[in-house]
């Protein structure tokens, strides 16, 4: 077969690129991305080669509609004289539009349902979507997909992201003999999220822990600069310039918004803190199964963070393996899906 992917985020290049890797062993396999500075330079880091085409269109409507637009018109080209059979994105718009307009089966996978604008414009447009099981099939169909099509199985997309090899290329910019605590904001830009509580003075509370070193992992320059400029002396900010499982194996606690990498740090058995700034079935699983902890306000954070910081590591990790174990392989849902061999 031949097979387009379409790889937008960090989290779906470590998503795909197994898949990717594994399909091209019997297939032909298209990877396109498009110029978004996490996404490509993780995809770098890691030696997945993706095609990058059009942009990321940034925080304002009009220029992300602009972006989109564009996008769309210049994969045509390339994918077209690829040919594929199928398309496999995390809905992607822009594959999603391509995809219908040249008559492609699109198979994609989503664990954000509250990603409302993103689903409206791919949902009605997919041939199946695969879901964790703890999305109901209802979050699907109400963006007009027949439930027949909603394909649910049990794995988050953290489960699947934290079993590749971590790239250790550079040098992590941390201190030995003190606690490491990771900090992940919310990602401000995407459409789904508003209103998101301010981080800064969480990280202050987090500074003022003795022995602890706060490492902020910002999303985008803006980001990056307004968090330098307001960052308390004991914090340092970073882009994302390294391999997110580097990180999370040298963090002794994570603090993230509820997203992936805080799914991803629950699973691999650090501490965790999630300050939910976007309410989502994955953070509420992790939360539940015991994986993670909920503290929404900067004091709830710190003491929280302090509790963890002295709680025995090994009780964290069996907890992880036990919800590692009961999980599948994605990559076996999606040959089903598409109707290859295994």
């Amino acid at each position: 077969m031949r097979i387009w992917f379409d790889v937008l985020t960090p989290k779906q290049v470590v998503f795909f690129e197994p898949m990717a890797r594994r399909l091209r062993r019997r297939h032909d396999v298209l990877c396109t991305s498009r110029r978004y500075g996490e996404a490509t330079g993780l995809a770098r880091i890691r030696g997945f080669g993706l095609r990058v085409v059009g942009r990321h269109g940034g925080g304002d409507r009009a220029k992300k509609l602009l972006a989109s637009a564009e996008r769309a018109r210049l994969l045509i080209g390339p994918v077209r004289r690829f040919g594929p059979d199928a398309t496999v994105s995390c809905c992607s718009p822009e594959a999603a539009r391509v995809s219908f307009g040249l008559g492609v089966r699109h198979y994609a996978f989503t664990d954000a349902p509250h990603a409302t604008a993103a689903m409206r414009l791919t949902v009605p447009l997919l041939h199946k979507v695969m879901v964790p099981w703890v999305v109901p099939k209802s979050d699907l169909t109400r963006f007009g997909i027949a439930a027949r099509d909603v394909i649910q199985y049990r794995a988050i997309d953290g489960a699947q992201t934290v079993m590749r090899r971590a790239a250790r290329t550079r040098a992590l910019p941390v201190t030995r003999g003190k606690k490491t605590i990771l900090v992940r904001p919310v990602e401000e830009e995407a459409a789904y999220v508003s209103g998101a509580r301010p981080i800064l003075p969480a990280i202050r509370e987090l500074c003022a822990i003795e022995g602890a070193q706060v490492l902020v992992l910002a999303r985008y320059r803006p980001q990056l600069e307004r968090l330098r400029a307001g960052a308390p002396r004991g914090a340092r900010v970073v882009e994302m310039s390294f391999d997110g499982k580097h990180l999370l194996e040298n963090a002794d606690l994570f603090v993230g918004s509820g997203g992936t990498m805080t799914s991803e740090a629950a699973l691999l058995g650090v501490p965790t803190i999630s300050f939910d700034a976007v309410p989502n079935h994955y953070e509420r699983y992790v939360v539940r199964a015991g994986l993670a902890v909920r503290a929404r306000g900067p004091r709830a954070i710190g003491a929280a963070a302090r509790r963890l910081l002295a709680s025995p590591r090994s009780a964290h990790r069996a907890r992880a393996a036990r919800a590692r174990a009961s999980m599948v392989d994605p990559y076996d849902v999606l040959a089903r899906a598409i109707g290859i061999a295994r």
